[in-house]
């Protein structure tokens, strides 16, 4: 959207925007949308029943809680701190469970290699030392990394980029394992320039990765932190979730946008095409049309691409290169302490296993979510990601039987729980996040630039663009809203 349109909106005497998509990334964009005086109308249109996307937890009858997407969430950087602002400003500031710097589910993470649990190295000692699965000390590596050329390349593999600077043994074990963690993603094929801007960042700044980190000059003061932010800071917060679960969250921004009387939320409204028009833009649905002079679209790209006219077609075709991956997620209750090792969870590298991804230890970062009643130990098992079709084959085909067993199964041959879960629950998460892929920076450069170029009264925001953490889509959706005045 150009100057002169961003006018034009501001002096609309009625601005009425149409959000597209009812996940924590519209609902975020509606409540940005809420604190602009000039924005008098907001139209929420989610297709599925219930509000809230990814974020979705299983409150049991007994009390008990289970995440069946993002869980713990970090409250570091401006995205972190502008998150905190959010919760405290909806209410939410006293049912924060926080995860302290020095609890063992930060300071204790772990990789599953040659079929044995390998604490990751911490603290200078950890440096220092050859610490198994790792040949050589891990300061060699950041060492070295200092006399490492800078790479002119306008983008590179995460792979690439940590071989060529730390060596290939840490991007095949260590950053292998993290970007499945983090993306159920392909280091292979994944963009260091999208999706760790920081390191980048770094390399292009300063020449080393080693170096950028110890230059940077501390986050900058993009988001002023409100009490929640700055009691996390003085308490040394890792990161966090909410007495009732992360679902808590979009359901506290929805009953918010409720109360404002100024916006209208919409569930079962899949929206099935958009077309420009003299005002603004048509949103058909299957049972009616919105008029709204601007569209927020949170939609996944490819959704979105499905909606737009001919006339869109270069950023309908940018929009369908964008592609999204399944993961399979079984939670997992076991009576009785059944842990070997304490910390946050064990990661797995595609060459130990190409199916599963990791396994996240739920009951030590938040035992506040286990049942109040009895000693129990309630784990996650994530599986597929970028190799769900190779290794699991088509979604559809998939029994949750067999993604019950492979899950079981790995608790038994990782961890030596012989035991059988007393409770377990298998969800399918059909492309449910984004993979940013080599260019992905210059994609969405192109597709906003078609918009400005075009006079589209359309915004891009959610995790199909500018990062895949639930802090990055709030961050997004705010920047997003900010350009119909401030927030």
């Amino acid at each position: 959207m150009n100057s002169n349109e961003v006018i034009r909106l501001l002096q609309h005497p009625m601005t009425t925007v149409a959000v597209l998509g009812g996940g924590i990334g519209g609902l975020a964009a509606s409540y940005y949308l809420c604190k602009i005086p000039q924005v008098t109308k907001v139209i929420v249109l989610e297709s599925s029943s219930r509000f809230g996307g990814w974020l979705w937890s299983t409150r049991r009858s007994d009390g008990a809680v289970f995440e069946h997407g993002p869980r713990g969430i970090r409250p570091a950087g401006a995205v972190g701190r502008n998150m905190l602002n959010m919760v405290d400003d909806l209410g939410l500031g006293d049912d924060i469970l926080p995860v302290l710097s020095s609890h063992v589910a930060s300071q204790n993470r772990y990789l599953y290699v040659n079929r044995q649990i390998h604490k990751m190295p911490s603290g200078i000692m950890g440096l220092l030392r050859t610490v198994p699965p790792f040949t050589r000390p891990l300061l060699l590596s950041l060492a070295s990394e200092i006399m490492v050329r800078k790479n002119k390349n306008e983008d590179e593999s995460i792979h690439s980029f940590v071989s060529r600077r730390l060596g290939k043994e840490l991007a095949d074990i260590a950053v292998d394992s993290l970007c499945r963690g983090v993306f159920a993603g392909d280091c292979r094929k994944l963009s260091v320039r999208s999706c760790f801007p920081s390191l980048y960042n770094a390399e292009q700044l300063h020449g080393s990765v080693v170096l950028g980190m110890l230059r940077a000059s501390g986050p900058t003061p993009e988001v002023a932190p409100g009490p929640l932010a700055q009691k996390a800071v003085q308490e040394s917060w890792a990161q966090w979730s909410l007495k009732r679960g992360v679902q808590s969250l979009p359901e506290s921004i929805a009953e918010y946008l409720q109360a404002s009387g100024r916006v209208q939320l919409h569930r079962d409204a899949a929206v099935k095409h958009i077309v420009p028009s003299a005002s603004g833009w048509k949103v058909h649905l299957e049972d009616g049309v919105v008029s709204a002079d601007h569209v927020i679209s949170a939609l996944p790209a490819k959704a979105l691409a499905s909606a737009l006219p001919s006339s869109c077609q270069p950023l309908v075709q940018q929009l369908q290169d964008i592609t999204s991956v399944t993961v399979a997620v079984v939670n997992l209750e076991y009576d009785g302490s059944i842990l070997p090792v304490q910390g946050f969870g064990h990661l797995v590298p595609s060459s130990e296993d190409l199916a599963l991804l990791g396994v996240v230890y739920d009951s030590v970062p938040f035992p506040q979510h286990n049942r109040p009643d009895g000693l129990t130990t309630r784990l996650t098992v994530m599986m597929g990601g970028a190799w769900f079709h190779e290794v699991l084959g088509a979604p559809e085909t998939v029994s949750e039987e067999h993604l019950l067993s492979r899950a079981v199964e790995a608790v038994r041959c990782h961890l030596g729980v012989a035991a059988e879960p007393s409770w377990s629950h298998v969800s399918l998460q059909e492309d449910c996040i984004p993979q940013y892929y080599l260019g992905h920076f210059g994609k969405v450069e192109a597709m906003r630039e078609f918009i400005r170029t075009n006079n589209l009264r359309l915004s891009l925001t959610g995790s199909s663009y500018d990062g895949v953490s639930v802090n990055d889509v709030v961050f997004s959706a705010r920047r997003t809203a900010q350009q119909f005045g401030t927030t």
